[in-house]
């Protein structure tokens, strides 16, 4: 035995006699305090995002003035264009009135001597201002960014500059914004320090008035403890004897009454399963018998074969096409991507060819550039022109073809079968509906490849719509938005 075996005896031993008042308080203390740790975080994140924007709007509306204002400003003193960085830094400062913790400084290289700056002739109201920090500003003369954080021992710097084009052989000069984002941080800061001040004094009062109701609500339950524990596992036919009007009665009527809905809901379980089992049965039996009478002739062995193969594909269509149904509604069931839609459409029609023996015809194919799923595409075309062979006989018309909308494309296949009924119009695209109109069909199908059609179109942004044929039968038109890629 080691060391760290009595330790451990001894600490599981001290949770086990933690109260339950204890530690529901002790969950509350944490809930809440979480709760309030986290939204004292998330204050202060939005004050320093919003910060942040405000100093990024003010550095861009900025450069943008004095951008302004070297394509439209005059020299006061001869009426012309600013030739000389100098005096066009000088006149726009002297016009400039910046933010408390803004600096708005002009930069212009001087031949062996550094570079000489620019400012106005107001006070700075910021503790440590980059007016003073020559290293500093030449690091952001000859930056090659146009925006940026500088972060010195003095505090962090936020910097926009706006290069300043000279004559040929020019000395270079820049325009430079900078914001001191300390006092904006400090807002922030201030407000969240102030948030867990609050919170602390919260949980304080929450301990104390959590202590008190905790004790309020379990006293009932340690009176009725005593009585529950008369009853089974096995046996929920007992029940907790109700005395007086109090909330220990009320708790003992509650708890009669969950016993009361246990019971029930045991019931109802058995007779789920024995019900279940019935049902099961019968079909294992009726299964079980045909393959028990199931002889030697082979004839009679491959029509079996064949009974089942079929049933068990038509069950396989309908759990493929339940699982693209599904997959519908995930943000990745189409991937678009630039598409010939000449050359889908024409490939489309040679895949269509060999669904049955019909006219096929390519009426049209729109030669351009589109953003789509071939794929999907392809299976909705080849799925509504398999529907066209179902509802046509052999030598019927079936067309294929893609054509220009009113800024959509439109991919249809058209028949010229019997057509849709009025009232099968509104209910052929959904799930396990299928038109009355079946004109000697032999589809088997589940009722669930125009609801695929349907699924694949929405998931392109578009649509799948019923048209009448010129001279009879059905039009069914996928209709997306034209998204050329050039």
């Amino acid at each position: 035995m080691t060391t760290a075996d009595p330790v451990r005896r001894w600490v599981t031993a001290r949770l086990q006699i933690v109260s339950a008042r204890a530690r529901i308080l002790l969950w509350l203390l944490i809930v809440m305090t979480v709760a309030l740790a986290s939204v004292a975080v998330a204050t202060r994140s939005v004050l320093l995002r919003d910060a942040d924007h405000r100093i990024n709007g003010l550095l861009v509306q900025e450069t943008n003035e004095f951008a302004n204002f070297v394509e439209q400003g005059f020299d006061p003193e001869n009426g012309r264009k600013f030739t000389d960085p100098s005096p066009l830094l000088l006149v726009f400062l002297a016009r400039q009135y910046p933010d408390p913790d803004e600096e708005l400084i002009g930069l212009v290289q001087a031949p062996g001597r550094g570079f000489a700056v620019k400012q106005q002739s107001r006070d700075q109201r910021v503790p440590y201002p980059l007016v003073n920090d020559r290293d500093a500003m030449a690091e952001i003369l000859h930056s090659g960014d146009s925006m940026g954080t500088l972060h010195r021992t003095e505090g962090e710097i936020r910097w926009a500059k706006v290069p300043i084009e000279g004559a040929e052989g020019q000395l270079p000069a820049a325009f430079v914004v900078a914001i001191h984002p300390a006092a904006e941080q400090a807002k922030a800061t201030g407000v969240f320090h102030m948030l867990l001040g609050i919170s602390g004094v919260a949980l304080l009062m929450t301990t104390g008035i959590g202590w008190v109701v905790a004790g309020r609500i379990l006293r009932p339950v340690r009176l009725v403890r005593t009585t529950a524990a008369q009853l089974t596992e096995q046996d929920l036919t007992q029940r907790i004897p109700v005395q007086g009007r109090d909330d220990i009665a009320a708790l003992a009527q509650t708890f009669n009454g969950m016993l009361d809905r246990l019971e029930r809901a045991f019931a109802a379980q058995r007779e789920f399963v024995d019900d279940a089992g019935h049902e099961l049965r019968t079909p294992i039996t009726i299964v079980r018998g045909h393959l028990e009478l199931m002889g030697d002739d082979p004839l009679e062995r491959e029509q079996t074969v064949r009974i089942v193969m079929e049933e068990l594909d038509r069950m396989s269509r309908i759990v493929e096409d339940l699982l693209l149904l599904a997959k519908a509604e995930r943000p990745d069931f189409v991937s678009p991507e630039p598409v010939q839609l000449g050359e889908l459409t024409a490939d489309v029609f040679v895949k269509a060819r060999a669904l049955g023996e019909r006219d096929w015809h390519l009426d049209q194919a729109v030669d351009a550039e589109v953003l789509l799923d071939p794929q999907r595409i392809t299976q909705a075309m080849v799925q509504l022109a398999q529907n066209a062979v179902q509802h046509t006989v052999p030598g019927q018309r079936i067309g294929i073809g893609s054509r220009d909308g009113d800024g959509t494309i439109e991919l249809f296949v058209a028949d010229s079968g019997p057509g849709v009924q009025p009232k099968d119009s509104e209910v052929i695209f959904e799930r396990f509906r299928r038109g009355t109109s079946r004109r000697g069909s032999r589809a088997t199908g589940a009722g669930l490849g125009l609801a695929i059609v349907k699924a694949i179109a929405e998931g392109h942004g578009g649509r799948v719509e019923l048209r009448p044929t010129d001279g009879g039968g059905a039009t069914f038109v996928l209709v997306l938005q034209k998204e050329a890629t050039s």
